[in-house]
This record gives structure tokens, C-alpha cells and sequence, in this order.
């Protein structure tokens, strides 16, 4: 794999959540991009188990436990503020026998599907963004294949996702500026996920909702 960048696009004014994914994949389409299948990232929150805090009021700890149909025999495993746990599909069953230390947190299930598309040396993914049946945002992830170091191709990757997000490009990741000139890894891009996901749940938390023209 490449280097990635995985931000939100926010919903067109006056338009719903898959409006708005067809407006992007269009235009997408349009540049010359070619679909390449589908692909799914999906993420369940785990909490500490209260039995498993002492008496002085500990904070309980999140888990976050992610998959990645790019990666279909792994399981992700990234702990709130610290690292990132890469094992088999596995991994899964043993959460379950880990339930007196770890318990899943109720309608916690977060996950983003769509379509894949290849263009040039550029692979895109664009994503609906789901919390049980409802659509709650919109994911884009654009990977560079040749490139293994953020800071040798940021400015190649920001150029393409200028081509059509426009004046929503994101600005780099915050995952960029931690590798420095590290060699890009799966567990980056699932980091980048986990955030993205998050800060969906807290718009949803808000009282009222902002819509953005494209």
C-alpha cells in the first residue's frame, strides 16, 4: 500500500448524504476515474469493564476494534491515545472471551461503505458513513500507491484531492505529522478511520446540524 489521506466531506446544502456521494463519485468520474469494486471499514467501541476499575473513580479506557476489507485476514485493535494492535480475524473471538475486561458499548457499531475507484497512480474510496440503518456523514480516502512516506508525496496528494473536493481539502493528517519520514503503515490509515468515525459521533450529538455548499 501507499500513503493515505482519510477526511470527511461535509453534505451539500440541500442535499442528502447520498446525493452528495453521487455528486463526488461524478465527479470523479468525470476526471477519468475507473470503479474498482467496493470496500468497507467498520469499527465497535469497547469500554473497560466497570468491574475491573478500582474504588478512586478511575476513568474507564475506549478500545476500538476495526476492520478493513483491504485487509480481509486482519483485525485492528487502537486504544484511545495509544497504539495499535494488528492481529488475525482471531482477534474478534477473544474479545469475547475478554468480556469481563472489556465490554461493547451499546449501539456502538460505526462503519463506511462505497465504491472504489482507480485513477492513474491514485486509488479513492467514498463512503457512506452509517450508525445502525441512518447515514451520518461521508468518508474519502485517497491512497498514493507509489509513494511509502508521507512527507515525499503531501503535496502530490494534496494537489489531486484539490482536483475534487475542492475548498474541502483537508489539511494533512494529524498521523503525517507523528511519522515524520517513517514508512506508512495499514495501522495509519485505520487511525485516520477511528477519528473520522469519532468525530462523526459528536456531530451527531450536537443540537443542530451545519450544511456546506460544494
Amino acid at each position: 500500500m501507499g500513503v493515505t489521506c482519510v477526511s470527511q466531506m461535509p453534505v451539500a446544502e440541500g442535499k442528502s448524504v447520498q446525493q452528495t456521494v453521487e455528486l463526488l463519485t461524478r465527479k470523479l468520474e468525470m476526471l477519468g476515474a475507473e470503479k474498482q469494486g467496493t470496500f468497507c471499514v467498520d469499527c465497535e467501541t469497547y469500554h473497560t469493564a466497570a468491574s475491573t476499575l478500582g474504588s478512586q473513580g478511575q476513568a474507564g479506557k475506549l478500545m476500538y476494534v476495526m476492520h478493513n476489507s483491504e485487509y480481509p485476514l486482519s483485525c485492528f485493535a487502537l486504544f484511545e491515545n495509544g497504539p495499535c494492535l494488528v492481529a488475525d480475524t482471531n482477534f474478534d473471538v477473544l474479545m469475547v472471551k475478554l468480556k469481563g475486561f472489556f465490554q461493547s458499548a451499546k449501539a456502538s457499531k460505526i462503519e463506511t461503505r462505497g465504491t472504489r475507484y482507480q485513477y492513474c497512480d491514485f486509488l479513492v474510496k467514498v463512503g457512506t458513513v452509517t450508525m445502525g440503518p441512518s447515514a451520518r456523514g461521508i468518508s474519502v480516502e485517497v491512497e498514493y500507491g507509489p509513494c511509502v512516506v508521507a512527507s515525499d508525496c503531501w503535496s502530490l496528494l494534496l494537489e489531486f484531492l484539490q482536483s475534487f473536493l475542492g475548498s474541502h481539502t483537508p489539511g494533512a493528517p494529524a498521523v503525517f505529522g507523528n511519522r515524520h519520514d517513517a514508512v506508512y503503515s495499514p495501522a495509519d490509515t485505520m487511525v485516520q478511520y477511528m477519528e473520522l468515525f469519532n468525530k462523526i459521533r459528536k456531530q451527531q450529538q450536537m443540537p443542530y446540524s451545519v450544511t456546506i455548499c460544494i
